[in-house]
């Protein structure tokens, strides 16, 4: 059984994800800001605390507990987001810099904490979107929440290559339309071929063996547009 980590654990895919994983006996970290969610399902083989991504005590209460409980970790599953919709001549710096902080420097930290963890045959999944993907269909109104989704690809790339030594793999999954919250705050009354249990089961089963096939690389998982 596998130490899993996935951020964005309250709602959609990564709640989903977190039910999946526990269900097959694996130890899951769930975080996010509002751990109610995960709490209420009351599984044995699920931890979960109130968790900012972007905040450097919650960070710390992470590794604590890595270093404690579970001493290495096996997946980090970077699945927390945040979206502004907004027009581009809207958008304020402090937007940008909101959606930024989470979507890639909190992406970025959390796994530079997590890699000391980690062992050769680990798995570092980072989801992102179509949106991020050069010369995919783009949305107006999604200025900040693409770019940093095209951000995070680029950054993958970059970590497959830095520890490529170490065993590790590193791998982004840009997903197309699931049903979630956020797609209705993109795309409001859009409705997706995919719910979050099918857009979960895929990823959880990805993690586990894609790095075997995959690393530095850039999956596009999606059957429409958006």
């Amino acid at each position: 059984m596998k130490n899993i980590i996935i951020t964005g654990a309250s709602r959609g895919i990564g709640y989903e994800m977190a039910k999946l994983f526990a269900e097959e006996g694996h130890q899951v970290l769930a975080l996010s800001r509002n751990e109610k969610p995960i709490r209420a399902l009351n599984s044995e083989n699920i931890h979960t605390f109130s968790f900012d991504i972007c905040n450097e005590q919650d960070l710390k209460k992470m590794t604590d507990y890595i270093s404690t409980t579970w001493e290495k970790v096996d997946v980090l599953i970077n699945n927390a987001g945040k979206l502004v919709n907004k027009p581009f001549s809207e958008i304020s710096t402090s937007d940008f810099e909101a959606v930024y902080k989470v979507n890639v420097f909190g992406v970025a930290e959390i796994t530079r904490l997590v890699l000391p963890f980690m062992k050769a045959g680990s798995h570092v999944v980072t989801v992102s979107s179509m949106g991020g993907i050069q010369g995919s269909m783009k949305f107006p109104g999604l200025a900040a929440y693409s770019s940093s989704k095209g951000a995070v690809i680029t950054l993958s790339e970059l970590w497959a290559e830095e520890y490529k030594e170490s065993g590790v793999a590193f791998n982004v999954l840009a997903l197309g339309a699931v049903q979630t919250e956020m797609l209705e705050e993109a795309f409001p009354g859009y409705q997706a071929p995919l719910s979050a249990i099918e857009m979960a089961t895929y990823i959880k089963d990805f993690s586990l063996t894609g790095n075997r096939f995959y690393n530095g690389k850039t999956l596009q998982v999606s059957s429409s547009t958006p």
